[in-house]
């Protein structure tokens, strides 16, 4: 005898929509779980990537350009043809032993290996734990009023050794300035009145004042890391064409000339 069909009685048919819903929900869930997942792994992912370039744009340092100076030369003193195609700037003190090195190693051996190619520009940068710098300095400059600055500068520095080598700090007398001012034939009384009237004074200052208010120069440390350096934190420092050069490595200097004289060809 065939079974029997009975009619869905509505408790079934509750049942089933109750069915119907709950699955309608958890297909609903599903797709939010799905869609929550799915941004979750895009946050994710675009927060790492913004950590990525922001590491790389704050870890990358391009290599600094370093500063071409033009410092002013009209009004200094200056051996040498003045359309010569290389223009050495030093910033100095005749006290300092290392502007003296610079004297023996830089000055002579440079002028000596590219004769009439280099004007030579002395500015004035004295220290101000060096007692005799800025007498000296006025010094020099006195003897230019008779035309006699760079015999005057290389006085002082040839004698450099005779003066310091037994006491670094001795206070030069107005005497000894007078006698390398005989010794060069000048008229010792008119250099003398120069001197103590400080007619060259103001003229040294506003020199450091003008060396103090360059722009800093661009560098790469000893670390690789981009920085800054004072146009002239000391003494030496040159310029070669407007190129900032520390150290006293004649060849640096050779090679800084001999790319601007092929600048020329």
């Amino acid at each position: 005898m065939p079974p029997i069909k009975r009619k869905p009685t509505a408790r079934t048919r509750i049942v089933k929509a109750e069915n119907s819903l709950e699955e309608q929900a958890h297909s609903r869930e599903a797709s939010v779980l799905r869609r929550t997942y799915f941004y979750g792994l895009l946050t994710v992912a675009t927060f790492a990537a913004g950590i990525l370039i922001g590491y790389m744009l704050w870890g990358y340092t391009p290599t600094p350009k370093p500063v071409v100076y033009n410092i002013e030369t009209e009004g200094f003193p200056s051996l040498g043809p003045v359309d010569a195609p290389i223009v050495i700037v030093e910033y100095s003190d005749f006290q300092c032993p290392y502007c003296y090195r610079a004297y023996e190693q830089i000055y002579k051996p440079i002028l000596a290996a590219y004769p009439g190619k280099i004007r030579f520009v002395f500015r004035n940068f004295p220290l101000s734990f060096h007692p005799n710098a800025t007498a000296s300095a006025e010094a020099a400059l006195c003897a230019g009023d008779q035309g006699a600055y760079w015999e005057y500068h290389n006085a002082l520095f040839d004698n450099y050794i005779a003066i310091y080598q037994e006491d670094q700090g001795r206070l030069l007398d107005q005497g000894i300035y007078n006698q390398f001012a005989s010794n060069l034939g000048l008229d010792v009384v008119t250099f003398e009145r120069c001197m103590t009237s400080r007619k060259y004074q103001q003229f040294i200052l506003d020199d450091m004042d003008y060396a103090s208010n360059l722009p800093p120069d661009s560098v790469t440390n000893e670390c690789g890391v981009a920085a800054s350096e004072p146009a002239v934190g000391g003494t030496p420092s040159f310029f070669v064409n407007g190129h900032r050069i520390g150290g006293l490595d004649l060849e640096k200097f050779k090679k800084i000339i001999d790319a601007e004289l092929e600048k020329l060809d």
